[in-house]
């Protein structure tokens, strides 16, 4: 058995060559939006957590031995396909779909799919790495904008702000106020999903507590970003729209979204205690 295993390495060492040279460019532009858009930094970290995880499964993956299946080649060939439907069509969330579509028939193809169902986890959470297309996130962001501007905005008029709102911009009496895409949530959400899963993983034991604690990430991310247009308002209201840009927005942000992440913990630690609870 160990000479099958070693008789892998080869192979896999010039699949994994054959993949580079293929998606080299899809694997450069996802990293390029990760550098310049704000909203999938985080897609830097999603490949080391992977691995992490991929690396707390070494002794279930030693165990196991290698059963080629050749039907992963289908796998493969499907993917290709939708690499090559991206490249005509000029879609590059397609193109790196079909990433992560080869590779899983390469692991199949290569060590089985029982391999591959032990490294499901951590692979299926390289979904994470992958900006969603454009059509896709302003079909989410504009509806959290509009969901985020009529709750601030009732809550600015509960405490006697002088306040209206039309769609997502918020007119106060001495300046104006627009719900941009930061402020929607649409950001918080992206990256608390990805921090959400993971802390699933390691803090829950079972599938419903775990897709509850994924799930809390959307009214977390709604509700903080909420507060943070709250503030933005009440500031803009008082000492002028000045008050309310640049360095306080920027800080604001990183403060809004360390108060999502702490709910995210508290959420976590209270869906833990119940399961305590109920084994007393």
């Amino acid at each position: 058995m160990k000479y099958e295993r070693n008789s892998l390495c080869f192979p896999l060492l010039a699949i994994l060559m054959m993949f580079v040279l293929l998606y080299g460019k899809t694997l450069y532009g996802m990293g390029m939006d990760w550098y310049q858009d704000e909203n999938y930094s985080h897609g830097f970290l999603v490949p080391f957590i992977s691995g992490y995880f991929l690396w707390l499964r070494k002794d279930d993956l030693r165990s196991l031995e290698p059963f080629p299946a050749n039907w992963g080649v289908i796998v493969i060939l499907a993917g290709l396909g939708l690499d090559l439907f991206g490249m005509v069509a000029g879609e590059s969330f397609t193109m790196r779909i079909s990433m992560l579509v080869v590779l899983a028939g390469v692991i199949i193809f290569s060590t089985g799919p029982a391999a591959f169902k032990a490294v499901a986890f951590p692979f299926g959470y390289l979904i994470f790495m992958i900006p969603l297309p454009y059509i896709l996130y302003d079909a989410v962001a504009f509806p959290l904008k509009l969901l985020v501007s009529r709750y601030s905005v009732a809550f600015l008029k509960l405490i006697g702000i002088p306040v209206y709102r039309e769609g997502n911009v918020i007119n106060l009496v001495s300046t104006t106020l627009e719900v941009a895409d930061a402020c929607s949530g649409i950001r918080s959400i992206v990256s608390l999903l990805a921090l959400a899963t993971a802390l699933a993983w390691f803090s829950q034991h079972g599938l419903v507590k775990r897709w509850v604690l994924i799930f809390l990430a959307l009214p977390i991310a709604v509700f903080a970003n909420a507060i943070r247009v709250i503030g933005t308002g009440i500031l803009a209201s008082r000492y002028g729209s000045k008050a309310a840009e640049g360095f306080f927005h920027e800080f604001a942000g990183l403060v809004i979204f360390g108060v999502a992440m702490a709910l995210l913990l508290l959420s976590s630690v209270i869906l833990g205690k119940l399961g305590r609870q109920r084994h007393e």
